[in-house]
């Protein structure tokens, strides 16, 4: 599902909250500013100029607003996709209107796509580092702008967290949802964390503890084991796999870890 039709946690607060981003990573914040008459959407239609009224900020100021029957349609330009989303979330609580056709166009940056998906890994690989970093495996593509994240979550905190710092990346054209979040048990906690002794406890591992951007990352779905990450040798990878597989009550292990330019390969 696209996101600008989706709903998510993270609730973006109007200025009279102090623009406050509730649940984005520090550094995202966007502080509303005093709006001047120039940055007002334009509108047309009976209902328009009430979903007008709600994009007075000056990150709408290049929106066009026009309604038919209570379809509201929004077109022009926005600089990052998070704006694009936000002016969707908002015209849809107006008054009278029965459906949102988003066509804004995000500006900014037009970034090849392989380096656009390179940044993102980053800024995603520091992302809640101290908030189970090691159990996120979130998988980043990218085309024409458009991104798409999958992979696992630890929790909705975390994958709303990935979401969010990639609506707001410049060069960003669309963003598509496809994270899975872990269940949340207390017999997968037990598993994750035994897992995670076993794995980083081994001599010959615990050094991938040191960089949190590069750790082994442990995903648990009611008992299923999956490794994700960059491993050094063969040999690192078969011991996670083995160090992991021994742990009591894991069902199976799914062993994703990709070795230092070698194609990935998977082992079960």
């Amino acid at each position: 599902m696209k996101r600008t039709m989706r709903t998510t946690r993270i609730a973006l607060v109007t200025a009279t909250l102090a623009g406050t981003l509730w649940g984005l990573p520090q550094g995202l914040l966007t502080a509303a500013q005093p709006l001047d008459s120039s940055a007002t959407a334009q509108a047309a239609g009976p209902q328009a100029g009430g979903a007008a009224a709600r994009l007075n900020k000056k990150e709408f100021r290049e929106v066009k607003v026009t309604e038919n029957h209570g379809i509201v349609t929004l077109t022009g330009t926005v600089d990052l996709y998070a704006y694009k989303a936000e002016a969707d979330k908002r015209v849809r609580k107006t008054n009278g209107v029965t459906a949102v056709h988003n066509l804004i166009e995000v500006a900014g940056p037009n970034l090849p796509d392989e380096v656009l998906g390179t940044k993102i890994v980053d800024k995603l690989a520091y992302d809640r580092v101290f908030y189970g970093n090691a159990f996120n495996a979130i998988s980043v593509s990218v085309q024409n702008g458009a991104v798409t994240l999958g992979g696992h979550a630890l929790s909705y905190n975390s994958r709303n967290s990935a979401l969010a710092l990639v609506d707001y990346f410049p060069g960003v054209k669309d963003v598509y949802d496809r994270i899975e979040v872990d269940p949340v048990s207390l017999f997968d906690n037990r598993i994750r964390m035994q897992v995670f002794r076993a794995v980083y406890g081994f001599p010959s591992l615990n050094r991938y503890a040191i960089d949190p951007a590069k750790p082994i990352r442990i995903s648990v779905q009611n008992g299923h084991v999956e490794l994700y990450g960059m491993v050094d040798s063969e040999g690192d990878k078969n011991t996670a796999f083995i160090r992991a597989n021994a742990v009591p009550g894991v069902f199976d292990v799914k062993n994703y870890l990709q070795v230092a330019d070698q194609p990935a390969k998977k082992q079960k």
